[in-house]
């Protein structure tokens, strides 16, 4: 078995983790992300106090890329389960001479390959396609011995998958939130929804953090806004390549899926098409006592 097949079958990512075409996505998605939350050390009071900062599961690496350059005196490390990804990424701080950005191959369902107090700021972003509903707890956890003393966890998760005027993107929404419940993945009582925005905070204070507060996001793609072709391109994808997971959880058949896709296509190229998603970035401190 080779090391992708032997990565891929270990991942619990939704997606296959492995994949150009998804890396593709995932760099545009993350600086659509970044730009919708105000930059990528939104919500951090005082950046050039850290010195030592761990992105989780960091894909392409554009999180990471991002603060090295910005905070070039800090070593950040970014750490997937994907060699593809982490093999991009690391070449990507070559060519722009980011030397202390650093990658590397981790499973973040296991416990983490990191010393205790290794790192002043944890941060992840969009792990519902991660972690299924009984890995949060551990993670959370795992990220608390990590950090120093008085460090900063930063998880940053979609509230929903957008809010639109298209019948057909919001039937898609709909069935993709099932299919997540279905799966295991969030925390969602009904499958409405996706449950993660009213539960971290809670799963961060009993874990022992402190000071958990929570910024909220709106990202408007509406047809006549430049983020409309990254949402877009976006779920060409996503749809693309999560059909299989509408089958297998019986949520839909692919006919079905393909039909609501082609329908949701023809809606958002409507002039009068209108979108926003909601993000939700959610910060806990480490004690210093500890």
């Amino acid at each position: 078995m080779s090391d992708k097949e032997e990565a891929q079958n270990e991942s619990t990512y939704i997606f296959d983790s492995e994949s150009a075409t998804e890396m593709a996505r995932l760099i545009e998605q993350g600086r659509f992300t970044t730009k919708a939350t105000g930059g990528p050390l939104s919500g951090i009071p005082s950046p050039d106090s850290l010195r030592q900062i761990l992105d989780l599961a960091c894909g392409p690496g554009g999180w990471v890329l991002d603060v090295a350059f910005a905070l070039p005196d800090v070593e950040v490390a970014g750490v997937d389960i994907s060699k593809t990804m982490t093999d991009y990424a690391r070449a990507r701080a070559r060519s722009q001479g980011l030397s202390n950005a650093s990658f590397g191959v981790m499973d973040i369902t296991k416990p983490l390959d990191f010393a205790d107090s290794s790192f002043d700021l944890v941060n992840a972003r969009a792990l519902i396609a991660v972690l299924r509903k009984e890995a949060w707890l551990p993670f959370i956890t795992e990220c608390k011995r990590v950090l120093r003393p008085g460090g900063t966890l930063r998880l940053t998760e979609l509230i929903d998958g957008g809010s639109t005027n298209s019948p057909a993107f919001e039937r898609l929404q709909e069935l993709g939130s099932l299919v997540m419940k279905r799966a295991g993945y969030g925390f969602s009582v009904d499958g409405r929804t996706y449950g993660l925005s009213p539960i971290l905070p809670g799963l961060l204070r009993s874990s022992g953090f402190q000071n958990v507060h929570t910024l909220a996001y709106a990202a408007e793609f509406s047809a006549d806004t430049p983020a409309w072709a990254d949402v877009y391109r976006n779920y060409e994808v996503i749809i693309q390549a999560g059909t299989e997971a509408f089958v297998k959880t019986g949520v839909a058949t692919a006919e079905e899926v393909q039909q609501l896709f082609q329908s949701m296509m023809i809606e958002m190229n409507q002039d009068d098409f209108r979108g926003m998603w909601h993000m939700i970035t959610i910060l806990g401190t480490k004690p210093l006592d500890e």
